[in-house]
């Protein structure tokens, strides 16, 4: 089954990856930081091993954004993101696992998650 895992980020803070930009993630030591880098670069091989990682991307900035709509055949593009929020969307991870738990599995190990929001959606079949 595949799921999106959605990476969130402060937008005052942006880069890649995430969790060395965060407030909190600053402020760890460096030995920290490096174990949060080697735990990630560590679940991006595995996943690679298994055959589970579809896709990896990291987004750009939420001040880069373009929002389109369409409202009666008259076409409107706005600047930035969608939604005022103190965190955006930052990236994501497209994995084709087993079951639920290992998706929920994958989602706790990204690192983010100990500093943000890592957002877990099942991929719906079209056919």
């Amino acid at each position: 089954m595949k799921y999106l895992l959605l990476i969130h980020s402060n937008p005052v803070t942006w880069g890649h990856p995430s969790f060395l930009h965060a407030e909190e993630g600053i402020k760890l030591p460096k030995s920290a930081r490096a174990a949060l880098t080697a735990q990630l670069d560590g679940l991006i091989a595995e996943l690679k091993e298994r055959g589970e990682l579809v896709a990896l991307e990291p987004l750009a900035a939420p001040k880069t954004t373009k929002v389109v709509r369409v409202r009666e055949g008259v076409r409107a593009i706005t600047d930035g993101p969608y939604s005022e929020a103190k965190e955006q969307l930052a990236g994501f991870f497209l994995i084709d696992v087993d079951s639920p738990e290992r998706a929920e599995e994958v989602a706790a190990r990204i690192p983010e998650a100990q500093f943000f929001a890592v957002e877990l959606r099942p991929i719906d079949d079209l056919s």
